[in-house]
């Protein structure tokens, strides 16, 4: 496969830019491998792709039921940041921001991460000093972070509701190197590099059963075929549940919740920052893409379910709080919006851990995070599965904190997925 470059570009040019390799291949499953990932979204591939450059292992397969990227990976508004606080967290995702900065040169591909700050207003006194919190830590461990009064906020967003808003902005919060990717680009990146290692992604694949002899998974039953497997690795996001009742496991501490998102009709240069606002049942967040639209979401559909279609409350609820922050939106059409299927976990936050089966390991729970921690989430779940042990950064992030107590609730919202948007 070639690499691309800007010479490559101009040979090309002279064959009207039609001799260009394919992305990735389309093999047939082989009887067996030394590692499976079930699921070619962002985390999947990204484990697929580290796993064979970072540790060596070339007979390896990512299993995809649909088409790469067809499930949350182009499901979600691409925000990507690392100003969190708690620990396990903290250090988790300012390592993946950190891989997110460098990721158009480690693949050869553009991911079009651009790092347009992350501007979380707040609205009273207290959410300033909440917030104030959150940031001094962050920057007391090596990530920026930085306060905006009004003045300043005026100055670099002139066209928020500052005047007549139902909830009064007072400043914001922001970090810097935060800003937003285009999806699809990234999973199309990952499948081109995991696919020059020589990994096998083969879509249209689902996974019918889970085979066990000894306590070990020894193959997976498929649409295409049995397929062994030394280790395998669930990466499915809200699906998850749906594999691990499959693989005899019974219940996990996940719920499954619909999040829907929305892009409006393209427009001239508007935003040039990720802006997020949650005050009084409220929650919204926007920018806008290279396109034009504007694309945004704001809080779960409240209620279980595996769709991945929107519903008509939500479309209100959003709106509303987009025209509250820009009434500029107010007359501009809305294009499309879709769902994705969120796996809420009981604290928040995710899992990247070995299961009680002994070669099977779970990348699940990732609430609002996973676009973000995609990067992250495929370096340690990669190192987990190569070493059959967890990194120090992500020891906490088992099944277990919760029989020790050792929850990682960065929003204080309780035993309550729903809650954790």
């Amino acid at each position: 496969m070639s690499r691309y470059s800007a010479w490559a570009v101009f040979k090309n040019g002279f064959s009207g830019q039609k001799n260009w390799d394919r992305q990735w291949r389309d093999p047939e499953p082989k009887k067996e491998y030394d590692v499976v990932i079930v699921g070619a979204g962002l985390h999947g591939l990204a484990t697929a792709y580290y796993l064979a450059k970072n540790h060596g292992i070339k007979n390896i397969a990512v299993l995809e039921k649909g088409w790469l990227g067809g499930g949350n990976a182009g499901r979600n508004t691409t925000i990507v940041r690392s100003n969190y606080m708690m620990p396990g967290n903290r250090y988790f995702y300012e390592h993946s921001l950190k891989l997110w900065e460098e990721l158009s040169h480690e693949l050869n591909y553009n991911v079009m991460f651009s790092q347009r700050h992350h501007v979380s207003l707040f609205h009273s006194p207290a959410a300033r000093d909440a917030a104030a919190r959150r940031y001094n830590t962050m920057r007391l461990t090596d990530t920026d972070g930085e306060l905006w009064d009004l003045d300043t906020l005026k100055k670099e967003i002139p066209h928020l509701n500052y005047n007549n808003a139902r909830f009064p902005i007072i400043g914001a919060a922001v970090q810097r190197r935060a800003g937003s990717a285009r999806h699809d680009a990234v999973a199309w990146g990952y499948a081109r590099g995991a696919d020059r290692q020589g990994v096998d992604i083969i879509q249209n694949c689902e996974v019918t059963g889970v085979t066990r002899e000894d306590g070990k998974v020894t193959a997976l039953e498929t649409s295409r075929g049995r397929i062994g497997a030394k280790k395998v690795g669930f990466a499915v996001a809200g699906n998850t549940s749906r594999l691990w009742q499959m693989a005899g496991l019974g219940n996990l501490p996940i719920e499954s919740h619909k999040l829907q998102a929305f892009v409006s009709e393209p427009l001239k240069p508007l935003l040039d920052h990720v802006v997020v606002y949650g005050v009084g049942g409220a929650h919204f967040y926007i920018s806008q893409s290279d396109k034009g639209g504007m694309v945004f979401g704001g809080d779960l559909d409240w209620y279980k379910s595996y769709a991945q279609r929107g519903n008509l409350p939500v479309v209100q609820d959003v709106a509303e709080c987009a025209t509250a922050i820009m009434p500029c939106l107010g007359r501009v059409r809305l294009l499309r919006h879709w769902s994705g299927v969120m796996d809420m976990s009981m604290d928040g936050s995710a899992f990247i851990c070995k299961t009680p089966i002994d070669n099977l390991y779970l990348n699940g729970g990732w609430n609002y995070g996973g676009f973000k921690a995609s990067p992250g989430s495929g370096w340690y779940f990669a190192d987990l599965i190569a070493n059959d042990r967890p990194d120090p950064v992500i020891e906490h992030f088992d099944l277990g904190r919760f029989k020790r107590g050792v929850i990682i609730d960065e929003r204080g919202a309780g035993p309550d997925p729903k809650l954790h948007g």
